[in-house]
């Protein structure tokens, strides 16, 4: 626990250092005006890196989580443009089952079929998106034909910060109280940790990482719709590569790939970083399109960290148990 503590701490200071690097240059981004602009649109990377958070931490990976967002934000699309009278309410409550929905297939898939995570969600990811595809035949929908109220919701100030913003800050708190205080939130841990000592105390592994999997669609189905009514458009490619940023948040963020460790807070600063870094760009004149190198540059660096301070806490245990003797 220490470790992830010290992690999370050389992550805050690393954005605290890169945003002071960038104002040095360009004041103007530290303004609040934009600080609140980066938070928003980090949001649903937060939104989604929580649902792949728990899905890793049960030694499991969901790289379905784009696709699901872009099916279930073009079908809130559809329904909003069929019925514009609609209420938001319902449109967003609908976008939780249907992610839901989309991730218990995953989670069915790996628990029932003992299909390894990676095929399962590489599979699904790509028939979401063919979805999408017969169900619009490659048309967008744009701005024009969504209501005020579908596209006005997540841009609504509330305090100075948009409600995407905000709806960001309430599922961190809610999956931070998960993870501390509920059965559900130690069985994440425990699975991954250690599946076969799971077991042994209760716990249905193949249950708990099908949870895990309904939660990360969920949150994935929540962000479709939010996505959608920000940017006022609806196609095929909709965060087209979008997963790689997820689990980058996650890993950069401290969780292991191998399941059983990291935390929310790490979690956060992990897709805050990459926020920063993404907002960034434009600002220093880099292209947007590397992006996607040093997201999976930072992967394949966080990854090796990980490992490395693996090792080292391994040493440490043999040395002790040497001098134990």
């Amino acid at each position: 626990m220490n470790a992830l503590k010290s992690r999370e701490a050389i992550l805050g200071g690393a954005i605290l250092v890169l945003v002071a690097l960038i104002a040095s240059r360009f004041p103007g981004f530290i303004a609040p005006a934009n600080i609140i602009a980066v938070f928003t649109d980090t949001s649903p990377l937060m939104i989604l890196a929580m649902g792949q958070m728990v899905v890793i931490l049960t030694r499991c990976i969901d790289l379905s989580v784009a696709a699901n967002l872009a099916l279930t934000g073009m079908v809130c699309a559809i329904i909003n443009v069929a019925a514009p009278g609609l209420p938001v309410a319902l449109i967003l409550i609908f976008a939780l089952f249907m992610g839901a929905a989309l991730g218990a297939i995953n989670g069915l898939l790996v628990w029932k079929l003992s299909i390894p995570p990676i095929v399962v969600t590489l599979g699904t990811m790509t028939i979401f998106r063919g979805v999408i595809f017969l169900l619009t035949e490659g048309k967008w929908i744009n701005a024009h034909e969504m209501s005020p109220s579908f596209t006005g919701v997540p841009r609504q100030d509330i305090l100075g910060l948009p409600v995407l913003g905000w709806i960001g800050i309430v599922v961190a708190v809610v999956m931070m109280v998960v993870m501390a205080r509920t059965t559900l939130g130690r069985a994440f841990f425990a699975v991954g940790g250690n599946p076969h000592a799971a077991v042994y105390t209760g716990i249905n592994v193949g249950r708990t990482q099908f949870l895990a999997f309904v939660i990360s669609g969920m949150l994935a189905g929540l962000t479709g719709y939010l996505w959608v009514a920000r940017y006022a458009v609806a196609y095929v490619d909709i965060a087209g590569g979008f997963e790689l940023d997820v689990v980058a948040a996650c890993v950069i963020g401290g969780i292991s790939i191998a399941g059983g460790a990291g935390t929310v807070v790490g979690t956060l600063l992990g897709a805050l970083f990459l926020g920063v870094v993404k907002n960034a760009l434009p600002v220093i004149d880099v292209s947007p399109f590397w992006q996607l190198a040093i997201s999976g540059a930072a992967i394949i660096i966080a990854v090796a960290f990980n490992a490395q301070s693996g090792r080292s806490k391994g040493r440490v245990i043999l040395k002790s148990a040497e001098h134990a003797q």
